[in-house]
């Protein structure tokens, strides 16, 4: 029996396809299911089943669409009312796989429906749980997605949940999470790339701390997840649409001038040090890499109009994916090539990049402004001293608040300070992008 990780790095999860004997299930599907078809190519296996954990609020499913597709059985908890038909399991029922099967066990907590798999060999031994969002690698999902009033009930729900597995499960099983590997549904970050029944016996707060502490501590410790979130269980209940990957249409030069000047999303997804060198003015700077979906997600006008520019046709293509991942569809083009070029004679505009080194020579001899624009936990923690504190999915509606003159914005690691640099800039405003890890001005010394 085989089980192979499908990562989806940039939104922290982790589906997984389950084969032996030519067959296989797939749990928690992300919605571009042609890598799981090509697994499957790979592997000659054919899918029979498809199981869902629980109704996503990060990303959109690829369940519907792989079932329809490959003319499997689709497995959703019996509590999630949906729009279309599916297998409705409860704790306790059997699914049956042929050579494997998976027992149903209820843990609600993450969700009120959420279950369980516990993967059984041929002999009928727990070798697995796939835990979704309940118990993760040393912590466990978040509680609060469903709405304040009922995150101190589900954060009960989840305490008891995560010692039920334990308490059923011995300490040989593997613990399969979706969530966990730098998603925002973890209530806490994670901890390794794999674990055991044992290993979370030992690390996870659920089973180390008692009821009343842990849940103190994680309503406590619970902070901001992304806006786009309170559309991804609407569109997993109603039914996602089969996935669009192709390439959007070519914008030529003055189309795309019009749209930035009629305050569209024009996005720029080329690398941070490359926008900040020139790039067309109005534009959004969101480098392509593992914090893109997460942030333009979050920062997104949902429904609007979505223009992309990149340095070729993979990396448009490669966002589109991404944003296919969280119903992001709404691409209404793409500019490749040479900035200069698509700038059409315009002038570029551009700002300073530098470190924290730079920012300790010049702070306090130059009139100017430190913005941060991490999260206010992470600010609260350590910050520069009169630092200003706007959280980068704050940023669109604060904007104005920026002062004008010397501004020298940071993060934790120069991705969100290059996001919000592209914001803020305008002609009354020097903008200097802090391209550095946060740890190097704590050892700078210029921290508080």
């Amino acid at each position: 029996m085989n089980v192979t990780i499908i990562e989806t790095s940039g939104l922290g999860d982790r589906s997984y396809l389950v084969s032996d004997g030519g067959v296989a299930a797939v749990i928690d599907p992300q919605r571009d299911i042609d890598r799981i078809l090509d697994l499957t190519s790979e592997q000659g296996v054919t899918i029979t089943h498809i199981l869902e954990t629980h109704i996503h609020n990060d990303y959109v499913t690829g369940g519907l669409e792989l079932a329809r597709t490959v003319g499997a059985e689709y497995v959703v908890a019996v509590g999630d009312e949906l729009c279309y038909q599916r297998r409705a399991v409860t704790d306790g029922d059997v699914v049956d796989v042929g050579p494997f099967r998976f027992e149903v066990v209820h843990t609600p907590g993450h969700t009120y429906s959420h279950v369980s798999y516990v993967l059984q060999n041929p002999a009928g031994t727990a070798v697995g749980v796939f835990t979704g969002g309940s118990m993760l690698h040393g912590t466990t999902g978040r509680t609060d997605l469903l709405g304040a009033e009922h995150t101190n009930e589900l954060t009960h729900a989840q305490f008891h949940s995560v010692r039920r597995l334990a308490a059923e499960l011995p300490d040989h099983v593997s613990v399969y999470p979706t969530h966990g590997f730098g998603s925002f549904c973890s209530a806490t970050p994670a901890s390794g790339d794999a674990s055991t029944i044992a290993d979370e016996r030992r690390d996870n707060p659920a089973l180390t701390k008692d009821e009343q502490s842990y849940v103190a501590d994680l309503i406590s410790g619970l902070t901001a997840y992304p806006a786009y979130y309170a559309h991804m269980g609407v569109i997993n209940k109603a039914g996602p649409d089969p996935v669009d990957l192709s390439m959007p249409e070519p914008v030529v030069t003055a189309e795309l001038r019009r749209r930035i000047d009629a305050g569209e999303w024009v996005v720029d997804l080329r690398n941070r040090r490359a926008f900040a060198a020139g790039h067309l003015a109005g534009t959004f700077g969101f480098e392509l890499s593992e914090s893109f979906v997460t942030y333009l997600g979050w920062l997104y006008a949902w429904g609007a109009p979505l223009t992309l520019i990149g340095a070729d046709a993979d990396q448009i293509l490669s966002a589109r994916r991404e944003l296919a991942r969280i119903g992001v569809d709404n691409l209404s083009g793409s500019a490749t090539g040479d900035i200069a070029l698509l700038a059409d004679g315009a002038p570029l505009h551009s700002y300073r990049v530098a470190d924290f080194a730079g920012l300790a020579r010049e702070f306090g001899h130059n009139d100017l402004t430190v913005l941060d624009v991490r999260q206010s936990n992470e600010y609260d923690s350590a910050h520069i001293p009169g630092a200003v504190n706007i959280p980068l999915h704050e940023l669109l509606a604060r904007r104005e608040t920026v002062p004008a003159g010397q501004i020298w914005v940071h993060c934790g690691t120069g991705y969100r300070a290059a996001v919000a640099s592209s914001i803020i800039e305008r002609p009354d405003r020097s903008v200097v992008l802090v391209d550095d890890e946060f740890d190097s001005a704590v050892e700078l010394g210029i921290t508080g």
